[in-house]
């Protein structure tokens, strides 16, 4: 008996698996896509008629919108179908089935904002499709028997992420415990940015324009700038701006295409990658464009917006951008962010800030490491002590652009002196209201774009409300003990603005907003007359079946009869089922279905008295809360500088303006510093450059022996000295940069079709053509991606340039030793520099083996050339085999030893140094 039962369930699960496999393959005839009868994609083809109600409507709304993968409203569910089931399935690892003629998988309403944020970090846009029915409304209507209407509601890719559907309420502690741990949190920033170009064929030159916005804050930055053929500027501004998102031409050059996908293609995670979405190029030419811009401004009415004079002032390749992206967040009904007038900011103007070139953020990692791409390790991760996310996304930019105004520079160390100098309580107080706060800069913007739920709102108001209050009452002390003007100015400002916060919760339920019941949301329904007047047609047909009951109670002569509800109770199972009688009169059931279509649309009238709020209760006053948050997120960063110059012991450098000079004693690295922590000490070194004196540093040394790291030391230490920061060092005295350029390492780009060595010239040029008398310029190893003969004549003659012409600041790292000739051509400007080393007995010999030399590193620079590069200490460390270290050392012997004999042996032909390096000096010898 037991076998065959056996035998049974063997059958019926062969037969499960076969039926399941046949329903999977049925996709490849049956549908998978969402077309038409009539598209060729379907294979099979039939009749309009085969096709569900459902399945015409999800048809339809999927034409309009091809792009998108669209999540369905479905009663309680949200549903995918067809090729967009399959693609949702595979991300959210769910599960995906055939059900009629395509195939579907679906999600729970309550998880929807979890789904969608999952969907899009993998860049897909997403579509939510709702239901703009009701029940009670439709069963009351013309069309009652017909399917509910739905449309789409939303749309969301990686930098429009903004709306109830995928905010939820999440406090920080949440975040820290736990209990939002498989929700894909926000990037620190993101960026829309979108990208144009203008080929000038008479000046044959480059115009590129550029327009950033982040829909989630509020920020705009414009940009306007030539750019060569390696898009070095471009680069640069992408790096910066650190976008999720980018907008361009479908004509864009292929220069900037494959500049683009080598960005996008820097992670290996597909949920860190840059989404591109390419626009008709129509789209981005200028009448096009400046007929979009014409037609979105000059219905701006609101307060802070920009006037169409302003915005049509703005250079043509800006409006190229402007015009696409206005189009572009319309479809995500985000476009009013581009009508503030405080929002729009130049991103690069010399007179405000330092130039730092993409170059230079890369190899000075600034912003990531170069190991993977990820924060620590970086500038921004030794600085970033912030607390708010409005701080950390403000101190992403001032590492990115530092000061270059002596006054501004100034004031930000009067206030991290005072943090770290002060004993006032009043600091203290200041910078603990900064804990565990929500993200007000991205929901103010929420409320801004009328998508802000009611949770999310008192969340906000309730915290710029607290905030205004508790600095409120600090005022008295802040006006006496605090004495810089920045901070006194910052916090005395901030109080006033947020004084407005107090009254957007005057009108609100508490118990109501925290839980999201719109129809009871208002507290006082004076200033809300369709809601009162909606209120009262609900009492007036709740009084007539109240009074309906009296009159069959003295009909029945039953004194104790009442209504009973039955459905969507839920009884316990340990109660005792007993049989009831349910009646309904005419009039009942009339008034109840009355009723229910009341209450709906008091759901409906809720939810538009709210938007309206949110647009003309709060609109009002964004800009005022906006500037207030601006603020406090200045406060954050400042707090954060003092706190790492007080765990870093830094000084406060000395910055002299005008001045050409860096001195900088007993400089460390700062990110190093603090990787190697306290029981490894840096070790520190001196530098001094003069723009009218020595300005010019060649350092040489032995490989691994600290040159990088001093060269990179010294060029952050004047970075965070610009910024307003504190520095690593005992004492820092500097004049204003305008720039720091850099050329380091030894990489090619296969992207942009270029070799080691033509990267190297190419970033070598470009330094050249922008680097002034009053920039920092760092080149390492220039030269080395060819022969040692080209390699030695094109470095000794672009350093011998910037000696002579360019005159800039300079720090040259080399194993040439005849470039080190050029501090005896030019002793006023030049000075030879070596890291330090202790080199034991050189060429051991031992059994008839020649040992290579054993290199200790000091890390302390030297005045004087290093005479050797001891590469052969490298490969001992590099574990390299025995066999060839030893075969090394003696060729290494055998061709110094050739130097020095050719050079004696052949004294009549006046052998230059030059030569002396060149292969080919040793060819013939060599072949013998």
């Amino acid at each position: 008996m037991n076998e065959e039962l056996l035998l049974l369930k063997g059958y019926l699960c062969f037969f499960f698996f076969c039926r399941t496999s046949a329903c999977l393959n049925l996709l490849r005839g049956r549908g998978a896509e969402l077309s038409p009868p009539s598209d060729s994609s379907v294979p099979s083809k039939r009749s309009k008629s085969v096709y569900t109600p459902l399945e015409q409507q999800v048809i339809q709304l999927k034409q309009q919108h091809q792009d998108a993968l669209l999540a369905v409203e479905c009663g309680y569910k949200y549903r995918f179908f067809g090729e967009d089931a399959e693609i949702a399935a595979k991300e959210l690892n769910i599960f995906c089935h055939l059900d009629h003629n395509f195939m579907t998988c679906s999600i729970p309403t309550h998880r929807l904002f979890v789904h969608v944020r999952r969907l899009v970090s993998h860049g897909h846009k997403v579509g939510v499709v709702k239901q703009t029915e009701t029940s009670a409304i439709k069963a009351s209507g013309t069309n009652r028997n017909a399917l509910f209407t739905r449309q789409l509601s939303a749309l969301y890719t990686k930098s429009t992420l903004v709306g109830e559907d995928v905010n939820p309420v999440c406090r920080l502690r949440d975040v820290e415990e736990g209990a939002c741990g498989d929700l894909v949190s926000d990037p620190p920033d993101s960026f829309l940015l979108c990208i144009s170009e203008n080929w000038d064929k008479l000046k044959k030159q480059l115009t590129v324009g550029l327009v950033a916005v982040q829909p989630s804050t509020g920020d705009v930055l414009l940009d306007c700038f030539p750019d060569g053929p390696s898009r070095s500027e471009v680069e640069g501004r992408v790096l910066k701006i650190n976008p999720v998102e980018i907008l361009v031409p479908s004509d864009l050059s292929e220069q900037t295409q494959k500049l683009l996908q080598s960005i996008a293609n820097a992670s290996a995670q597909a949920d860190d990658r840059v989404r591109v979405e390419k626009r008709d190029s129509a789209l981005f030419e200028f009448a096009s464009a400046m007929s979009t811009v014409t037609e979105f401004y000059c219905h701006a009415q609101e307060k802070g917006s920009h006037s169409l004079s302003s915005v049509a002032s703005l250079e043509s390749p800006v409006i190229c951008c402007l015009g696409p992206l206005i189009q572009y967040l319309q479809e995500f009904n985000l476009e009013r962010v581009l009508r503030s007038e405080s929002s729009f900011r130049r991103l690069s103007c010399a007179s405000e800030g330092m130039i730092l070139s993409a170059a230079t953020l890369r190899n000075l990692e600034i912003l990531n490491n170069q190991t993977d791409g990820g924060v620590k390790g970086s500038l921004l991760w030794v600085l970033d002590h912030t607390r708010t996310p409005f701080g950390r996304r403000l101190m992403r930019k001032w590492v990115s652009q530092p000061l270059t105004d002596q006054q501004s520079i100034s004031e930000r160390q009067d206030a991290v002196q005072e943090i770290l100098e002060s004993d006032s309580l009043t600091l203290n107080s200041i910078r603990s209201l900064l804990s565990h706060l929500p993200d007000l800069e991205r929901g103010i913007c929420c409320i801004y774009h009328k998508k802000s739920s009611t949770q999310e709102f008192y969340l906000i108001s309730s915290s710029l409300s607290r905030l205004g209050l508790e600095l409120q009452a600090l005022l008295p002390a802040i006006q006496s003990q605090i004495s810089s003007s920045l901070l006194r100015d910052l916090s005395l400002d901030t109080a006033d603005l947020l004084a407005p916060a107090h009254s957007f919760l005057k009108v609100l339920n508490e118990t109501a907003a925290k839980s999201g019941n719109k129809t009871e949301l208002f507290s006082d329904l004076s200033g809300f007359p369709v809601l009162q007047e909606r209120r009262e047609q609900i009492q007036t047909v709740v009084n007539e079946i109240q009074d309906h009951r009296k009159e069959v109670r003295l009909m029945l002569k039953a004194p104790a009869l009442d209504y009973t509800a039955v459905s969507g109770q839920e009884v316990p199972c340990v109660y005792v089922t007993k049989a009831v009688s349910r009646y309904h009169t005419p009039f009942l059931v009339g008034r109840y279905k009355k009723l229910l279509q009341l209450r709906e649309q008091l759901l409906l009238d809720s939810q538009t008295e709210w938007t309206n709020f949110l647009e003309y209760g709060f609109g009002e006053h964004y800009h005022t809360m906006k500037r207030a948050i601006s603020h406090l997120a200045t406060m954050d960063c400042l707090f954060s500088l003092a706190e790492v110059a007080k765990q870093g012991d830094y000084c406060r450098p000395e910055v002299l303006g005008s001045q050409r000079q860096i001195m900088i004693r007993d400089g460390r690295h700062p990110a190093i510093d603090l990787l190697m922590g306290e029981h490894n000490q840096y070790v520190p070194n001196l530098t001094e450059l003069q723009g009218d004196g020595r300005r010019t540093m060649i350092i040489t040394g032995p490989n691994m022996g600290g040159k990088s790291s001093y060269i990179r030391q010294v060029a952050l230490i004047c970075v965070m000295a610009q910024m307003g920061s504190y520095v690593p060092a005992s004492e820092t005295r500097l004049g204003t940069l305008d720039g720091i350029y850099t050329r380091m390492g030894a990489s090619d780009n296969i992207y942009k079709g270029r070799s080691t060595f033509m990267e190297e010239l190419s970033e070598a040029s470009e330094i050249i053509s922008y680097a002034t008398e009053r920039s920092l310029v760092i080149l390492d190893e220039l030269g080395r991606g060819t022969s040692t003969h080209d390699g030695i004549a094109i470095a000794y003659a672009t350093l011998e340039y910037f000696i002579r012409d360019v005159k800039a600041l300079t720090l040259f790292v080399t194993h040439y030793p005849p470039l080190c000739e050029l501090e005896r051509v030019y002793p006023e400007h030049v000075s030879n520099y070596h890291m330090a080393f202790l080199l034991n007995d050189v060429y051991v010999l031992t059994d008839e083996e020649v040992q290579p030399e054993f290199i200790t590193f000091l890390y302390q620079l030297t005045e004087g050339a290093a005479g050797r590069s001891y590469g052969l200490n490298v490969a001992r460390l590099a574990d390299l085999t025995d066999s060839i270290l030893h075969t090394a050392a003696r060729k290494a012997r055998e061709l110094e030893s050739i130097v020095s004999t050719r050079s004696l042996t052949f004294k009549h032909y006046q052998v230059t140094l030059w030569e002396m390096w060149d292969p080919l000096f040793f060819a013939p010898i060599l072949s013998t």
